[in-house]
């Protein structure tokens, strides 16, 4: 069972995936790096996971390879 935070950046994963296809990670990546800037090392960490789930999901890799 997932703790409230996992499930919601696997439904932010699943949104952006939705809204921006393969160009998703790159998305959370810039959001996380804009955390960063503003010192919001806690809205970093919310973004870097949300990355992480995009890039280990299997929709990602799919995307990936049709390039």
């Amino acid at each position: 069972m997932f703790d409230e935070n996992e499930r919601l950046a696997i439904q932010e994963a699943h949104w952006l995936t939705k809204e921006f296809g393969a160009e998703a990670p790159l998305y959370a990546a810039m959001k996380a790096e804009k955390a960063i800037e503003q010192r919001d090392f806690g809205r970093c960490a919310r973004w870097k996971r949300i990355l992480e789930i995009l890039t280990d999901s299997p929709d990602a890799k799919s995307a990936g390879s049709k390039y």
